[in-house]
């Protein structure tokens, strides 16, 4: 009976040896700092920083201080300041950003091309005749955007995608997800937007969609800030331009712009006068 034992603590013993060894011959040195970094970042792995994941944005900014500490959607300024705390650099500013959703093609406005009965994935959906709707470049409604979001931010609401911005954290995975490329990622400063992506003529587009532009260039004449600019049919207004006068979104015919801080305000008042009506 002691052989057998014996044979086990050997072989035991030399299998610890043998790991002790592997252990210092493929040790690979960890970066502190860039673990110090990734105990900070939130985790979502959703590649809205513009690199890999998590792990790899917290490894470019130990190996290279030039690199913003700032562009974690998800974390917003807090986790800037703790990345700047780490680095020991300033944190700079972190302007909040939502994704929006260049269509509002809801089922009461557009046409529909045909009875859809497959799988419920725009992905799927678009291989067929280019889409459901009469508009090719429109939001296809079946809610692969929705599926991909992880803060229930994007609903499918009446066949058309509307984002909560407030809930937004502006990962990009709706964008991602989006076969027909109509969401985008824009500061939420910017509150005055054309929620189109046709490049049709207007006459077309006016078949398709009561709310599509038309491409009048209406709100690239009255813009006092060069922020409008119609191409391909499509107006167009720059973030960085725009002033969120609301001029372009009084004068478009068709109510492709819209001014959210005006519907905010609307929104705003319609509360208020409910709540005085049940406290009356």
């Amino acid at each position: 009976m002691a052989i057998p034992i014996l044979l086990v603590v050997v072989v035991g013993l030399v299998c610890a040896i043998m790991l002790s060894i592997a252990s210092k011959v493929f040790f690979v040195p960890v970066d502190e700092t860039a673990a110090a970094l990734r105990e900070c970042l939130p985790g979502a792995n959703c590649g809205g920083c513009g690199f890999a994941g998590c792990d790899d944005y917290a490894a470019s900014m130990a190996r290279d201080r030039s690199v913003p500490c700032n562009k974690c959607p998800v974390g917003g300024p807090s986790v800037a300041a703790r990345l700047a705390e780490v680095l020991g650099v300033e944190a700079g500013a972190a302007e909040k950003q939502v994704a929006v959703v260049m269509c509002q093609g809801s089922n009461d406005v557009s046409k529909s091309l045909l009875e859809y009965q497959g799988p419920k994935s725009c992905k799927a959906a678009k291989q067929l005749f280019g889409g459901l709707k009469t508009c090719q470049f429109g939001c296809l409604g079946l809610g692969d955007c929705e599926a991909a979001c992880n803060y229930n931010s994007i609903k499918v609401v009446n066949g058309v995608a509307r984002v909560d911005r407030d809930a937004c954290v502006a990962c990009g995975a709706c964008a991602k997800a989006c076969p027909q490329s109509l969401i985008r990622i824009s500061p939420a400063s910017n509150m005055v937007i054309c929620h189109c992506h046709s490049n049709d003529k207007g006459a077309v587009t006016r078949k398709a969609c009561e709310v599509g532009c038309i491409g009048c260039k209406k709100c690239e004449s009255v813009c006092k800030f060069d922020a409008v600019h119609v191409t391909d049919n499509l107006a167009f207004i720059d973030p960085e331009k725009c002033r969120n006068c609301g001029m372009c979104a009084k004068v478009c015919p068709t109510g492709a712009i819209r001014n959210l801080r005006l519907l905010a305000k609307e929104k705003e008042t319609r509360a208020a006068k409910s709540a005085e009506k049940k406290t009356a």
